[in-house]
Order: structure tokens, then sequence, then C-alpha cells
């Protein structure tokens, strides 16, 4: 068992708001986020998305960076500013401060956008329209703009690299490795993450509807979230702080390169091991944020792992992609923040599109948004392509 790691504040941006307390007024408004395609451009506009509603152009404003720089990485920036405003501490300087951030594209929208250039005249911009690809360049770019040089890190396992990224924060903290650590993810939506998964034939043409009978796929969104993990020496005497992160564990049942297995087991052992860290038993969570992506074998994978868990009658659950789509490497990070808020401010989020129960399962996510709920430990789960399977346990007071 890991002593737990405070939380002493997180940002978001994605497509339901540009910052933490605008996503928290669409959950209360029922304001998910899926539209048309608008500012992507890409031959299937059949398919509903979850954009940031903001132009490259604003994006460079809102952070500060160059226009010509890659769309995750300003998504990136915003949320983790805001992350460090939302804590209070003093400039980044004075700690030992680390930044462990996770994606999944890197600068592929740069890439994209070079290439047809490229290919009508080879001779030019050969190195600057790529600079950005990779994934760990986009963190390097972050970390440049906000003062960091302590210690840098990529996290890239696809859905549950967000969530990781938090895993590997809390034990730079623990093993004296760091002081302060902003951890999350970021990712822009991208042409070749949308034909992708339109490959894959999970994509829905409607609004997603996670843990639905009805379901058929997932929508795709995009955005940045991070939480900032501070050391007890830290946290000591400081007023405000969200949450503790209490317990974490990854799984991989090794099933299948993009689905999970029929039974949940990763999941379930993810879930198990997080438990078992936190020193908890399943009776003592409140909510549940769950990895609900609205695709078949997602969601009953899942719900057969929770149910498996935690009986007939699990906690109070739904997923948060419901409004804010999938957005791959930032999705962990994203739910952290939302998760950390929940033990904080007692709030339980709503499921958008659900009507009907999979006939599969004994429990159905929760419909309608409320506040001031004794939520005293939440879990939020993560689950990626390759059976890599994350949990974290939120906590008050380090309980």
């Amino acid at each position: 068992m890991m002593a737990p790691t405070w939380i002493a504040g997180g940002g978001v941006i994605c497509g339901i708001g540009q910052h933490v307390q605008a996503c928290v007024q669409a959950f209360q408004r029922m304001q998910p986020g899926m539209a048309p395609l608008q500012f992507l451009r890409s031959a299937h506009t059949a398919f509903p998305v979850v954009e940031v509603k903001a132009a490259n152009d604003h994006l460079a404003q809102l952070s500060g960076l160059p226009l010509s720089t890659a769309r995750t990485a300003m998504l990136s920036l915003i949320a983790a500013r805001e992350a460090w405003t939302s804590s209070g501490l003093d400039e980044v300087r004075d700690y030992r401060t680390a930044f462990v951030s996770a994606n999944t594209v890197g600068g592929m929208d740069k890439t994209e956008d070079f290439f047809p250039a490229f290919l009508q005249d080879q001779g030019k911009g050969r190195l600057h329209g790529v600079s950005q690809h990779e994934c760990g360049t986009i963190t390097e770019v972050v970390a440049d703009a906000l003062g960091i040089s302590h210690h840098i890190t990529t996290i890239s396992t696809a859905c549950s690299s967000g969530a990781n990224a938090l895993m590997y924060g809390a034990r730079l903290i623990h093993n004296n490795l760091a002081d302060v650590v902003i951890a999350g993810g970021a990712d822009a939506l991208t042409r070749f993450t949308l034909n992708g998964f339109n490959t894959l034939m999970i994509l829905d043409t409607a609004p997603s509807r996670p843990f639905d009978d009805s379901r058929r796929g997932l929508n795709l969104g995009e955005g940045a979230g991070y939480v900032v993990l501070v050391s007890d020496a830290v946290a000591k005497d400081r007023k405000g702080l969200w949450a503790t992160l209490s317990g974490f564990a990854n799984a991989n049942d090794a099933y299948h390169q993009t689905a999970s297995s029929p039974d949940g087991t990763g999941n379930y052992l993810a879930m198990q091991g997080a438990l078992h860290m936190a020193g908890l038993q399943p009776a003592d969570i409140r909510y549940i944020n769950l990895h609900g992506t609205g695709t078949q074998n997602n969601d009953l994978s899942e719900g057969l792992a929770i149910a498996r868990l935690f009986g007939n009658t699990p906690p109070p659950a739904s997923s948060t992609k419901s409004f804010t789509g999938h957005t791959l490497g930032a999705s962990g990070g994203i739910e952290a923040v939302f998760a950390a808020l929940s033990v904080r401010d007692g709030l339980l989020y709503p499921n958008a599109q659900f009507t009907t129960q999979m006939k599969e399962l004994p429990f159905s996510p929760i419909t309608t948004f409320s506040a001031g709920n004794d939520l005293r430990h939440v879990m939020s789960n993560s689950f990626g392509f390759g059976g890599n399977c994350s949990c974290l346990v939120f906590s008050k007071g380090g309980s």
C-alpha cells in the first residue's frame, strides 16, 4: 500500500467547455458537445464529433504559443496552466516540479496539413512540417512554456494514457523524485484517428449512448486535462486541496489488440488492484466515472467487471464521454479532474442519451446531475487498446 498523494488543483479544456467551470455547467444544463465537423477537414462528415469549439488561431491566443504549434500542444498548455493556477502554488521553479503528459497522436494534425503540399513539391518544408509529429515533442513544447525542466515524461498507452500519467506522477512523489507533478493528457482530433476508428467500425453516426442497450459506437472528441499532484510537505498547511489519489492499478489481460476481453478480466483486476492500494472495499466507493465509450464490446466488458466486483447494486455510475466524446490520450486526465471534483464538491454527472438498460447487466447509469453528495471515495476507469486497463481511486482528506 502506498501513501495517498494530494491533488491541489486541476484544469480541463474539451468540447463542452474551455475551463473546468464551463464543463460543470454543461453537465448541469445537460448539454453534450456532439456536433458535425467544424474545424477538422475530413471526408467522414457523417460522424458527429466533440471538437473544442475554437479554431487554431484562437487557441494560439489562449495558449500564447505560435500558430504553427500543433493543436495538441495548445490544448495541453491551456489545461495545464489552468491546473497550476487553480492549485494556488507559487512559481514552478520554487519546487522540484515534474510534467508527466500523455497523448496518442502527437502533432499529427500538422503532419496531415504538411503532406499535400510536400507531395506537390518535395523540396519544401521537409523538416519543419513534421517537426512536432512525435508524442514526446508535444510534452517538451508545453514543459518549456511552463518553465519545467526538473523531470519531463511522455506516456502513450492508448486510451489509458492520461490515467497512467497520474500513476507515474504519484510514484515520482512517493519516491521523493519530485515535490509537485502536473499529470494528465491531451489529444487533438485528427484525420488519422477519425479514419482509423472508422476502419474499426466502432463510430456512431448519432450521439453516442454509453451503457445503453441500443448503443452503436463512440464519438471521438478532443481536449486536455491535468491535475496538480503535491507531496505531503507541499500540502502541509495548504487550504483548498481537492482530494487525494488514494489508489491506482494497471492490469493487462492481453486479450486482443483493440478489443476488451469479453468477461472484463483486465478491467476487474485494475479496479480490484486500485481498491487494494487504497485499503478500501467495493462498498466504500460512492461513484464510478465509467470508461464507457459506447461500443458494444467495451461497455459489456466493463459492465460485467463492475457487476463481478460490486454485485448487482454498484454505486452510482456514469460515462462523461457521453458529453465530451472519447478524447483518447486526454480522457484519463480529463476524467481524473472530473472525479477529483466529485470528491471535492460531491458532484454526480449524468449519462447523456441513455434510455434502455443493457439486458446483460443488473444496473443502469445515472442520468441526472447533482451536487453536494457525500462522495468520500470515487473511482475513475480508463481502459485502452491492447488490454491496457487502468483504474484510479480519489478520496477525501487522505482517507
